[in-house]
């Protein structure tokens, strides 16, 4: 089946003991609404509703799906349900809080804690200027916490990116959009293809061996989250890299900007070999977390040649 776009569900549309306030955002996989609940508040609801294998017209409630692509369909949905049942038992202040999931017009839905704010790449975008070492330093130390969390859990992301990471709008940082359940079809059924972002998943992404897959594949991505950051764009897929890596390293760009503390542990987290980087998210936050060296003092002799170097070149002028 040919990609495809998807009908949302309309405005006022009562969903089990929720009404649909209006489309969030549309992707490949899902589609995400906000609605209010029974009390009145505010909450996101993701449906599962992959565009190569169903289609859902206007004013239709449940999705047509061939019978040659069901079982690839059910399977996924079996999957995205199990992921949400994963994170429901997920409670921690900087992943997103999963409330309840469901079965309806022939699929699932995850209802969500509704946040207000905007993605890291959205302020980064609004405010270039903003993008200082501390700024960087306390977004991602502050959003490891979750991912360890998630990790411990013996789950991972999969789909780490400035856009997926959520600053609530006093600053704290969320992660949303989790891609654990994607990445396990696209290796299970041969239609659902990986929904990985280039240039932030890491090779293993790549490989249809889920064995690579580890918690160094979530470290990369924030290795080229953080670089992002920095660049205003996204780096170079993994897949180029591997077959002629012309990635510019951190050190390189930005020597002399920010410390070479920080641009040597992005340039750690984008190593294409899995075992040189940092093997778990401690590793990593213990290497964001540390003090930073400032440089030495030029020698005192030089400062003072410099200084009356200055003052005969005003006095000549």
């Amino acid at each position: 089946m040919a990609q495809q776009a998807n009908q949302p569900l309309p405005a006022g549309f009562q969903l089990d003991e929720y009404c649909i306030e209006k489309q969030l955002s549309l992707g490949g996989f899902s589609i995400v609404y906000v609605a209010t609940d029974g009390q009145g508040q505010r909450v996101a609801i993701k449906e599962y509703l992959p565009n190569t294998l169903a289609l859902r017209a206007e004013g239709k409630t449940a999705p047509i799906i061939s019978e040659e692509h069901l079982p690839a369909f059910r399977y996924g949905m079996k999957c995205f349900f199990e992921e949400g049942r994963a994170l429901a038992g997920l409670a921690h202040p900087n992943v997103i809080r999963v409330l309840n999931f469901f079965r309806a017009n022939g699929t699932v839905y995850m209802v969500m804690e509704y946040e207000e704010g905007c993605t890291l790449q959205e302020l980064i975008q609004n405010n270039p200027g903003r993008v200082t070492e501390n700024f960087i330093r306390n977004v991602f130390t502050k959003m490891l916490n979750g991912l360890r969390e998630v990790h411990s859990h013996r789950l991972l992301h999969l789909d780490l990116k400035p856009s997926n990471i959520y600053m609530r709008n006093h600053h704290v940082p969320v992660l949303i959009d989790f891609g654990a359940a994607r990445q396990t079809l696209a290796c299970d059924a041969p239609m659902l293809k990986p929904m990985y972002t280039p240039g932030f998943a890491s090779p293993e992404h790549y490989s249809q061996q889920r064995d690579l897959l580890g918690p160094w594949s979530d470290i990369y991505s924030v290795g080229a989250s953080m670089y992002a950051c920095l660049a205003a764009s996204t780096p170079v897929p993994a897949d180029i890299r591997k077959a002629r890596d012309e990635l510019k390293p951190a050190m390189v760009l930005w020597d002399g900007k920010y410390s070479d503390q920080l641009l040597e542990t992005i340039d750690w987290c984008l190593c294409l070999n899995e075992r040189y980087r940092p093997q778990s998210v401690f590793a990593l936050q213990k290497a964001l977390t540390e003090p930073v060296v400032a440089p030495d003092p030029p020698p005192k002799d030089n400062w003072l040649g410099q200084m009356v170097g200055r003052i005969r070149k005003s006095r000549d002028a």
